[in-house]
């Protein structure tokens, strides 16, 4: 299946050390090859790149890697198709605009006999079960709620439509609005916290290391969530099935 992976920070940061890693799980340590795609927001503003490319070789890819682009929440995506052709249309993570601001989900598993109706302006480009199961979140969200809600009535809202979701399959899945992230496993999925005092990493996907001491401040924070841990000597916390988490600020806080 495909593999996520998502930051939280409290104050813009760049994702260039944990994509490196993440990207080459598309074509050289895994062979989740049939696209790619990340997000970052920047303010009210958000950056949106996917390419039908495996994310090991593709040079928009590359570009990531190499270029330090600053966001206080992320998300990126690696596809291993299991429904919808390889495409650009198909590619995670997929954006949509709900009371005024952007909304980037991305999803890992397959869903069968997943068929809501929809019937708001909510509607898929593509055709994989991942965009339609946004698609329906982002119309139930917007039934349930008049104007945005708090982060706390967003979770409590995305606590009682997973299950929903899940029910049809696996549905491991990220979705931030800019303000806070949220990740919900059926499966296998994540996270860490790193702050101060920051310490050495080793990705486990490439030969790497970073030192965040020298590059950070005392009181900056990250959240990084991701299918499989990055790296080999921090304390990964896994998820438990079924279970939703949302980060604010570089902290897990529900």
């Amino acid at each position: 299946m495909c593999q996520l992976l998502g930051m939280n920070c409290n104050v813009p940061t760049d994702v260039t050390f944990s994509f490196s890693g993440f990207s080459q799980r598309g074509g050289v340590t895994d062979q989740h090859s049939d696209g790619w795609g990340i997000a970052f927001f920047e303010g009210r503003g958000l950056r949106h790149f996917v390419d039908h490319e495996p994310a090991a070789h593709s040079a928009v890819a590359q570009l990531i890697r190499s270029y330090p682009i600053k966001s206080r929440n992320v998300i990126a995506h690696i596809r291993k198709a299991t429904q919808g052709a390889v495409n650009l249309q198909n590619c995670h993570p997929f954006v949509r605009e709900l009371w005024g601001r952007y909304w980037v989900f991305a999803h890992n598993g397959d869903l069968k006999d997943f068929n809501p109706r929809l019937h708001g302006h909510f509607k898929p480009v593509g055709n994989t079960d991942s965009e339609l199961a946004f698609c329906w979140i982002m119309q139930e969200l917007a039934k349930s709620h008049a104007n945005v809600p708090s982060v706390a009535e967003l979770t409590l809202t995305l606590r009682e439509l997973a299950p929903r979701i899940a029910r049809h399959g696996t549905f491991n899945f990220m979705l931030s609005n800019g303000e806070a992230l949220w990740a919900h496993a059926s499966t296998h999925l994540h996270y860490l916290e790193r702050g101060f005092p920051f310490s050495q990493a080793t990705l486990a996907d490439e030969d790497l290391s970073m030192d965040f001491s020298t590059c950070t401040a005392e009181g900056d924070r990250a959240a990084i969530v991701v299918t499989a841990p990055l790296t080999l000597d921090e304390a990964w916390v896994a998820f438990q099935p079924g279970e939703l988490k949302v980060f604010v600020d570089g902290r897990c806080v529900g």
